[in-house]
């Protein structure tokens, strides 16, 4: 899932990676909590670590600026809330994939 979702949203929208998800948990037929837990944390890693390099890349000007608006904390937090929502998005669409194939057979 993390490489299907680096290379699709390199190309995509950042939506495109809960189609990934979906598509890996449908065909692998994993159970609920399987896909749920792989498509969360696959993504969640995934977003961090882009969140980070680019955090790092230009020299944590934005991000900082960003924390403090908004949260009043440090960079990290920021870094985290971002990594929770994709991998939200990324486990919902899996768990959606799983409750589905047993009402197309």
């Amino acid at each position: 899932m993390v490489l299907g979702t680096y290379v699709v949203q390199s190309f995509l929208p950042w939506w495109s990676m809960a189609i990934v998800c979906f598509l890996i948990a449908y065909f692998l037929k994993l159970s609920s909590g399987e896909a749920f837990i792989c498509g969360f944390v696959s993504i969640f890693l995934l977003w961090i670590a882009i969140a980070a390099f680019i955090d790092q890349a230009n020299d944590h000007i934005l991000l900082n600026k960003i924390s403090l608006l908004f949260l009043h904390a440090p960079n990290i937090l920021l870094i985290v809330i971002t990594g929770v929502i994709g991998g939200l998005v990324g486990g919902l669409a899996g768990l959606s994939a799983s409750y589905l194939r047993p009402k197309l057979k």
